[in-house]
């Protein structure tokens, strides 16, 4: 038996999230997956954190200095919680013991959208 596919109307509205990363150590796209869901479960617990549908598309590792290495990433969220992500994203300020700053430069519908800010 074939499954069918979700018409439109019944589908989750995303959005996507383009992430500028600065970190004094270096990470990977698992870190960052679990430093967002850590951001978001301590902003708005388990129950809340549930109805965002997170997911980390992609990830790009951009360049290193001596001070800090620069990531960008893309994230997908509900649309209607874009808010309570942003907030819960900008909140992360330390990852095992290093100094980071996440901030949002862009958010799209589509995910080649969203590639036009990195």
């Amino acid at each position: 038996m074939k499954l069918k596919v979700l018409p439109p109307t019944l589908r989750k509205n995303n959005r996507y999230l383009t992430l500028d990363i600065k970190i004094a150590s270096e990470i990977g796209k698992d870190d960052l997956v679990n430093i967002i869901w850590d951001a978001c479960i301590r902003f708005k617990g388990e129950c809340g954190t549930s109805n965002y549908n997170l997911w980390v598309m992609k990830f790009y590792e951009m360049d290193q200095t001596e001070e800090y290495h620069h990531y960008k990433a893309i994230v997908r969220c509900q649309r209607d919680f874009v808010g309570e992500v942003r907030s819960s994203i900008a909140l992360a300020t330390k990852y095992n013991s290093n100094d980071l700053a996440i901030s949002t430069i862009g958010l799209s519908g589509t995910i080649k959208g969203s590639q036009k800010y990195i």
